[in-house]
């Protein structure tokens, strides 16, 4: 039977559209995000960090990620978050002899996160529940809009992989669903990194800045509003944008990208359409292949040889 090119163009759209129209409308319902259930967190408090990195080998353990030995080749040495390192301690030390401070940094789990809202295929997803932010490896291209859109630069890129994925910190969610604290705030020797409800944290830090007024800088919790709030808050004895902790307003970032948002979500859709096309094209080739089989055996013509 012979196919025409606008009975296959009809066959191709007639299957595209639905598919695309699916998409398109999770991309325009992510606009608004509702906040998680139960959120849960850690609270840093820095003036209370004595730089020991049990933290980074603890989490490097609990993830199964390779060493990173970049400084020294034999201890835990990780220069920066990457794909090897969910978590650091970093140090900022001042060259006009101030205060020096120690800080960990790792995903911050926002409450509105800008690389779920970025992410096209829905690869970074927030938990209803208790508010992670985790990742499914199944649904990554690798495309590093997250990267981009995250204002904290935590979502780092498997350059070393030939079919490379994004990698951060997702609270240690296994032990989460076990009923365990993540395997940072475990180890720490100070407490100076604890776990629990978003809500307690709140309430602990303020707490801290009351009994000690003079200790914390500019008296507040950050991430408590800032870029819409955070699931990993912090307290300092130096300005927050020293230790690596920008001053983002409390919109969150989302909301400031919204036609960004819409457009890289629908470049998904050529791409679904070229997927579909591709399928529907090699579905017709072999119901093609399947008729002419027949009409020889019906007919018994075969090839001159």
């Amino acid at each position: 039977m012979e196919v025409t090119r606008r009975e296959a163009f009809r066959s191709v759209v007639s299957k595209c559209l639905p598919a695309a129209a699916a998409l398109a409308v999770p991309a325009a319902a992510a606009e608004s995000n509702p906040l998680p259930k139960a959120p849960v967190g850690m609270l840093y408090d820095a003036t209370l960090c004595i730089g020991c990195k049990a933290c980074v080998v603890a989490c490097a353990e609990a993830n199964d990620l390779r060493p990173d030995v970049t400084l020294d080749q034999l201890h835990q040495t990780p220069e920066d978050l990457n794909a090897f390192t969910k978590n650091i301690i970093k140090l900022y030390k001042p060259a006009d002899h101030s205060p020096d401070s120690f800080v960990k940094l790792q995903c911050m789990h926002c409450l509105d996160p800008a690389c779920v809202a970025a992410c096209p295929f829905h690869s970074l997803w927030k938990n209803e529940g208790n508010g992670v932010v985790n990742w499914e490896p199944s649904r990554c291209i690798g495309c590093r809009y997250c990267e981009i859109a995250c204002p904290y630069h935590v979502p780092k890129f498997e350059w070393e992989r030939i079919n490379p994925k994004i990698v951060k910190c997702e609270l240690c969610a296994p032990r989460l669903a076990k009923g365990y604290e993540p395997a940072c705030t475990s180890v720490c020797p100070t407490k100076a990194v604890i776990f629990g409800p978003r809500q307690d944290l709140l309430a602990t830090a303020k707490g801290r800045i009351d009994e000690s007024p003079n200790k914390y800088f500019e008296n507040r919790v950050y991430g408590e509003h800032d870029a819409g709030g955070t699931q990993v808050l912090y307290l300092s004895h130096v300005p927050f944008e020293d230790i690596s902790l920008p001053n983002l307003g409390t919109a969150p970032i989302p909301a400031r990208l919204t036609w960004q948002r819409r457009v890289y979500k629908f470049f998904a859709i050529p791409l679904l359409l070229y997927a579909t096309l591709t399928t529907v094209m090699k579905r017709n080739w072999k119901d093609h292949q399947k008729e002419m089989r027949e009409d020889e055996e019906r007919t018994g013509l075969r090839p001159q040889l």
